[in-house]
């Protein structure tokens, strides 16, 4: 059979996986269940993408990039971090001469709008948009789906995109790590009275986490995280209240703030596979690895997997192998684990130790916190947050 790939979930990872496999000459069916005006115009969603260099660089090879409107691509120049109500702050700023930002921020809508853009562009993807998988089976020769129509297709490979709640994974009898934080995080665009400098910042404050990301003049995105009953609480307060009660959670930091855009609520779950294979198939994206926003990875990893299938998959038909084989998707799955794992596992430590409302979690926070300060430790964050700069 001619060799092609069916990816499941035309969000960001399944997007930029198609064009990269669609720029190898290689036939692909996308699949999502959302409608495809829904696809080429995503509704704003309160997500802001922290974009690292490398990151930037991938949706420069993706033809994506030059899609985004200038004025909707705001520098991010550094970031700080702070500990409850003390004023030191970790400061993270690039370390490269030359180099004058930590990465750029881009909504999530407007990225995946310029990824849609780009795919539409290859004839080699076929979109398959409006409907659900019904079913997944693989065999030695191949991977097949069948659709809720009853129609059905195949390939060589399947992959799995369908986010860290992914259907697909489950019917692929692939486990996964999944850590339900009992906290939801509210995300939306305000209006500062006082200017942001291009620097992020973030508080690590007793019974919260605060984020303010540097959007444009006057503007920002607003992250609130708390636990579950008091987001949704703060999530149903009018505008107005909501405003007033974001200036006095920011304790005015920046001033009044106003709301600009409904505040979404996303809850927060953790998501790390068990493997990122199996018989002819894969997993990329959230379905592979699903982080916490705090340290805003997971975009820019999911982007490093879907580069490092593409490539492998490449590699194999240029020699004439089967992009399928076990051997290369073995090979898959050690490359993204090594540049996923480490990064998931501190992730999570750093989460569970600036969360820990005990007196010796508050202790520990002040200790760790101190020492971080120290050069070394700050070069080595600034090279992470910087990928590829």
């Amino acid at each position: 059979m001619t060799h092609s790939v069916l990816i499941v979930g035309a969000g960001p990872a399944g997007l930029a996986l198609a064009i990269g496999l669609a720029k190898a000459g290689i036939a692909v069916t996308l699949v999502e269940r959302q409608a495809e005006d829904e696809l080429a115009e995503p509704a704003f969603d309160g997500r802001e993408i922290a974009l690292t260099h490398a990151s930037i660089a991938a949706l420069k090879r993706l033809g994506a990039w030059e899609r985004i409107g200038a004025d909707a691509i705001h520098p991010l120049a550094e970031a700080r971090v702070f500990n409850g109500a003390s004023p030191l702050a970790l400061s993270f700023a690039p370390d490269r001469s030359g180099t004058r930002q930590l990465g750029s921020l881009v909504s999530n809508c407007d990225i995946r709008r310029a990824l849609f853009a780009a795919a539409s562009e290859f004839p080699s993807i076929e979109l398959v948009s409006g409907i659900g998988v019904a079913r997944v089976a693989t065999c030695e020769n191949e991977a097949r789906i069948w659709l809720d129509d009853g129609s059905d297709r195949a390939a060589s490979l399947l992959v799995a995109a369908d986010s860290r709640f992914s259907a697909i994974r489950g019917q692929l009898g692939i486990s996964a790590r999944m850590n339900r934080l009992g906290k939801s995080m509210l995300v939306g665009r305000v209006a500062i009275e006082r200017d942001h400098g291009h620097v992020a910042t973030e508080w690590f404050d007793h019974g919260q986490t605060l984020a303010l990301l540097p959007l444009g003049e006057g503007q920002a995105s607003a992250v609130v995280t708390l636990p579950d009953g008091q987001a949704q609480r703060l999530a149903g307060l009018d505008e107005d209240a909501m405003g007033a009660e974001l200036t006095h959670r920011f304790a005015r930091r920046f001033g009044e703030m106003r709301i600009l855009t409904p505040l979404h609520l996303y809850p927060l779950t953790t998501t790390y596979a068990h493997r990122f294979i199996t018989q002819r198939s894969a997993l990329v994206g959230d379905a592979a690895v699903g982080m916490h926003p705090v340290t805003a990875h997971g975009f820019n990893l999911g982007l490093t997997g879907t580069e490092c299938l593409s490539r492998i998959v490449e590699s194999a038909l240029r020699h004439e192998l089967d992009p399928g084989h076990s051997t290369l998707l073995r090979r898959y799955q050690r490359e993204h684990r090594a540049a996923t794992w480490p990064l998931y596992t501190a992730t999570n430590a750093i989460v569970g130790l600036y969360t820990d409302e005990r007196r010796a979690g508050l202790l520990a926070r002040q200790l760790s916190f101190r020492a971080a300060r120290f050069a070394p430790a700050r070069k080595a964050v600034s090279r992470m947050l910087m990928q590829g700069a």
